[in-house]
C-alpha cells in the first residue's frame, strides 16, 4: 500500500473514467504539481502526479531538496540489504489474471493501447538480480508487450533465450520513491538495485522490506500490485507511444510477457506516470544526476550541484555548478559531464554563485560570462534514441559560462541593495 502513504488531498475525482479515453491525461496535465486521486478508473483506484516535483520526492524520503543529490550519490556508493518479510503486503489479495480489468489508461490518441507506465520489473538470472523501469503495453488478459532497451534486463533475456529458458519476472506497481529511483539508476551489470533502494531508505522511518513471489523473486513488500510472469520467446510490435520528449516513439518488435499470477495489497492504488510529464522527467533524470556528479568531480574536485533541466526533458540538457581551480576546468567539466550521461546533448557549466535551479540565473550567466570561443562542439556522437532530431548520431554542445580566471570578480557580480 505504498501509494496511499503519499496521497495528498489535492484533488479527488469521483466520477467513472473510461480507460480507453484520454481523459486521464487531460486531468493529470491540467496542473502537474497537483496530485490526482482517481476513485473509479475502470472500476479501480489510481493516482498520478504523486512525485511530480523535487519537493514531493524529497519530502517522501524525509530529506531536503538540497540533500537529495548527495543522498542519491552516497546510496549508490554504499548499498544496504533489504529486510525479508514472510508476510508482504502485496500478497493480501490473489487476483484473477485479467490485465484488462486493472485501472490502466490509454494516455494519448495515437498510443497503441493501454500502458503500464510506472511498472518496475524485478528479475533474476544466473545469480544476478535486476530491477528496472519499462513501459508495458496491455495486449489482452494475460499478455504484455514490453519495451526492452538493450541494457540489463535485455541482456538477461538474451542469455535466458540462449539456454532455452523463459525469464521469470515480477512487475511491481505502486512502489515507494526510493525503489523508483533505484530502478531508474544505470549501474554496472550485476549490481543489485534493491540494495541501492534500501540505502535510499536510510532517511525514512520505514526500512525497505521485500517479500517473495510464488516464482521465487524478492520484490518490495509494500507494492500495491505485483504481476508474476515470464518473458517468453514470442515477439510483437510495440508502439507507438509518447515518450519523455512528448513525441511519439516508433514501433519496434519487442518481447511478450505472459502473466501467470496477479497480487495486490488490501486496498491498492495503481500508480499512473504521465508520459512526457514532470514525474516522468524526474524519475528518468534524477538518477542520472549523481552519475554526472561523480564523473565531473573526477575532473573538477569542487563540483557542487548537477541538474538535468525540465526544458530539456530532464534528459537532453543539463547544468553543472563548479568552482574552478584553474582555467580550463570549465571545459574539462563539459567533457566529464557528457561521460556521466551520454544521452545529454547540451550542458552549461556555471560558477557556484549561480542557482542552477533558476533558469533565469543560468541564462544570465550565459549572457554575461560566456563567449563563443568557450563552446565545445562534438560532432557525430552517440546520443539518445528518444531525441527526434537525432538520426544515427547527434551533435553535442558544451557551454562554459564561468567567470574567466584572473578577471576582476566584481565585474561579474549582479548589483544588490544591502
Amino acid at each position: 500500500m505504498a501509494v496511499r502513504r503519499y496521497l495528498s488531498s489535492d484533488f479527488r475525482l469521483t466520477k467513472k473514467i473510461d480507460p480507453d479515453s484520454t481523459e486521464t491525461t487531460k486531468i493529470l496535465s491540467e496542473d502537474q504539481d497537483r496530485t490526482v486521486f482517481f476513485e473509479d478508473l475502470n472500476g479501480g483506484k489510481a493516482a498520478g502526479n504523486l512525485f511530480s516535483t523535487r519537493a514531493k520526492i524529497s519530502n517522501a524520503m524525509n530529506i531536503s531538496e538540497k540533500e537529495l543529490l548527495n543522498h542519491m550519490f552516497n546510496s549508490i556508493s554504499s548499498p544496504e540489504q533489504a529486510r525479508v518479510t514472510d508476510k508482504p503486503e502485496f500478497r493480501a489479495k490473489s487476483l484473477k489474471v485479467d490485465l484488462t480489468s486493472l485501472p490502466i489508461p490509454k494516455y494519448f490518441p495515437k498510443d497503441a493501447g493501454r500502458y503500464i507506465t510506472a511498472g518496475v520489473i524485478v528479475s533474476e538470472f544466473e545469480g544476478v538480480r535486476n530491477i528496472s523501469f519499462h513501459r508495458m503495453l496491455i495486449m489482452d488478459k494475460d499478455r504484455i508487450a514490453v519495451r526492452l532497451v538493450p541494457r540489463h534486463l535485455y541482456t538477461m533475456h538474451q542469455r535466458s533465450k540462449m539456454k532455452g529458458e523463459e525469464l521469470k519476472v515480477a512487475i511491481c506497481i505502486g512502489c515507494r520513491p526510493e525503489v523508483l529511483i533505484a530502478a531508474a539508476t544505470s549501474l554496472d551489470y550485476g549490481v543489485d538495485e534493491l540494495g541501492i533502494a534500501a540505502a535510499l531508505c536510510r532517511t525514512s522511518k520505514r526500512p525497505l522490506e521485500v517479500g517473495r513471489t510464488d516464482n521465487g523473486l524478492l520484490v518490495p513488500s509494500d507494492s500495491d500490485y505485483v504481476l508474476e510472469g515470464r518473458i517468453t520467446f514470442e515477439e510483437t510490435m510495440e508502439g507507438p507511444f509518447v515518450d519523455i520528449t512528448g513525441t511519439y516513439d516508433i514501433l519496434r518488435s519487442q518481447p511478450v510477457i505472459k502473466i501467470d499470477k496477479m497480487w495486490s495489497s488490501k486496498d491498492p492504488v495503481f500508480h499512473l506516470l504521465l508520459p512526457g510529464g514532470n514525474e516522468h522527467y524526474l524519475f528518468m533524470g534524477l538518477p542520472r544526476e549523481p552519475m554526472i556528479l561523480r564523473t565531473v568531480r573526477q575532473a573538477v574536485p569542487r563540483t557542487h550541484a548537477v541538474r538535468l533541466t525540465e526544458g530539456g526533458c530532464c534528459w537532453l540538457h543539463g547544468v553543472v555548478s563548479i568552482t574552478k581551480n584553474k582555467e580550463g576546468d570549465g571545459m574539462n567539466a563539459i567533457m566529464a559531464a557528457f561521460t556521466g550521461h551520454p544521452s545529454m546533448k547540451q550542458v552549461i557549466i556555471v560558477d557556484d554563485d549561480i542557482d542552477i535551479f533558476d533558469d533565469r540565473q543560468v541564462e544570465w550567466a550565459v549572457a554575461t560570462r560566456f563567449q563563443g570561443n568557450r563552446m565545445l562542439r562534438v560532432p557525430d556522437a552517440a546520443g539518445s534514441s528518444l531525441d527526434p532530431s537525432a538520426h544515427t548520431t547527434t551533435w553535442k554542445i558544451g557551454i562554459d559560462a564561468t567567470r574567466p580566471m584572473g578577471s576582476d570578480p566584481e565585474a561579474f557580480v549582479k548589483a544588490r541593495l544591502d
